[in-house]
């Protein structure tokens, strides 16, 4: 097992130093999910939510989410992201709406947790857009699907194990 890295010697939590890493191309993928009843996700589909346009509030939320990360989560560096980009599949066969967000940056330390904040943030966003008619929904499955560049080089998460299926 490696050695955790957010630990100091004296056991307690820390930010990782980068400064010696080199800069290279980072890209994560990671995706998600919200189950629903059949008419919500017709709503959805159709822009017949009362709070707006479900897909485009949580486009934006998931942006702004990607970009707040380290001031989210204690031990995430500060990233210049150079693109974030999420995508709405509507799965009417399962009554859900995958979410996936691309998030890309030329640095020294991945992106993987700015990907999985917009997923979860655009998720909750969904969530808040359509709880008067529907309280029952299902934020769940968020995961890393895909990374590049790094030390630890390109993960793709195996097939059968991706919450969109590919």
């Amino acid at each position: 097992m490696e050695k955790l890295t957010h630990i100091n010697q004296e056991g307690r939590a820390r930010m990782v130093d980068v400064s010696a890493k080199e800069d290279t191309l980072r890209e994560a993928v990671a995706c998600g999910r919200v189950d629903m009843q059949q008419q919500t996700l017709e709503r959805i589909a159709s822009g017949g939510m009362s709070k707006g346009d479900v897909l485009a509030v949580a486009q934006v939320a998931g942006v702004l989410a990607a970009k707040q990360v380290a001031q989210l989560i204690p031990m995430c560096h500060p990233l210049f992201l150079t693109g974030v980009d999420l995508n709405f599949t509507l799965d009417l066969a399962g009554s859900g709406l995958i979410i996936e967000a691309t998030v890309r940056t030329t640095g020294k330390t991945g992106v993987e947790m700015e990907a999985l904040t917009a997923v979860a943030v655009a998720a909750l966003t969904v969530y808040d857009m359509c709880k008067s008619v529907d309280k029952e929904m299902v934020i769940g499955q968020i995961c890393l699907q895909e990374k590049r560049g790094g030390r630890s080089g390109h993960f793709r998460r195996s097939e059968g194990e991706s919450v969109n299926g590919q």
